[in-house]
């Protein structure tokens, strides 16, 4: 349970959870329109991130020289680069990874919004986090039970709901902080 003055502190930035929020809910309405490219935008953003990652770790392990986890840094950044291109190479086979991935996240979501949710107490428009962290459970248990059959689709579905989700919950949670 929030105390008063934390209370306080998150009314001090409300703006940033209305920014936030804002941006969250727009993006899940552009991805609800279209979820397939939905869904292969994610699979390229997921690529194009592991491979600058990975070339970044390659040349950090580089540029230390001679140490004794040398030979590890440079096959995390290999391994990582490798990631990349194969989701880049074949975005299909990725969605049907990143699919599985982001069940997974939003199980682990669900959970962490409604432990959120408790600790925000007394806020107004506390339950609304904990509705949207029970949207985050059933969205990850959906993509379990339709996995793989229309991964391409149902994923960028699921993403714009997500969105969604979290933007209204963000800007609930804004409304009942400014009015307190």
């Amino acid at each position: 349970m929030a105390t008063a003055e934390q209370v306080q502190r998150l009314k001090s930035s409300w703006i940033w959870l209305a920014i936030l929020g804002v941006i969250s809910l727009v993006g899940g309405v552009f991805a609800l329109f279209n979820p397939f490219a939905a869904t292969f935008a994610a699979v390229l953003l997921a690529g194009w991130t592991f491979l600058l990652f990975g070339i970044l770790q390659v040349i950090q392990a580089f540029s230390i020289g001679a140490w004794s986890g040398f030979l590890w840094a440079l096959l995390l950044g290999v391994l990582t680069a490798a990631v990349g291109v194969s989701l880049l190479y074949n975005p299909l086979a990725g969605a049907l990874t990143l699919t599985l991935v982001v069940a997974i996240l939003f199980l682990v979501l669900g959970v962490v919004k409604i432990m959120y949710a408790i600790s925000l107490r007394p806020v107004k428009g506390w339950g609304w986090v904990i509705l949207s962290g029970a949207i985050s459970l059933l969205l990850g248990v959906l993509i379990l039970a339709d996995y793989p059959v229309s991964a391409a689709s149902i994923l960028g579905i699921l993403l714009a709901v997500e969105l969604i989700s979290n933007g209204i919950s963000l800007l609930l949670i804004t409304f009942g902080l400014r009015s307190t």
